[in-house]
């Protein structure tokens, strides 16, 4: 019986690691990564290896998704307000470069 709950877990653990990999989206990757966590709890505790089970509960399941996940959010924060920044540095409608040149031009004279 044993041994045909370590096969379900390995099984589960190469499918929920193959969904991680063939997920494109950092938020989808997460959920996966936390599934692929609990998977792996259950393989852990299968093997009679409950302190690693039990860390890979904590690290695994819980506190790498949510890393991750709060990085995507703040890198997606941080991109939206520089590309406010820019536009707003662009509308300056055209008058600081030839306005720049103008002024080169009659300092030569």
């Amino acid at each position: 019986m044993t041994d045909v709950l370590i096969a379900v877990a390995l099984f589960l653990v190469a499918a929920t690691a193959t969904a991680a990999v063939l997920n494109r989206e950092p938020l989808r990757q997460a959920l996966v990564l936390s599934f692929l966590g609990l998977a792996l709890t259950l393989l852990f505790t299968f093997v009679q290896a409950p302190d690693v089970a039990l860390s890979q509960l904590a690290v695994g399941s819980a506190v790498t998704p949510l890393m991750i996940v709060l990085t995507v959010g703040k890198v997606r924060r941080g991109s939206t307000s520089r590309e406010h920044s820019i536009d707003d540095d662009d509308d300056d409608g055209g008058e600081g470069d030839v306005g720049d040149a103008g002024d080169a031009g009659e300092e030569a004279r």
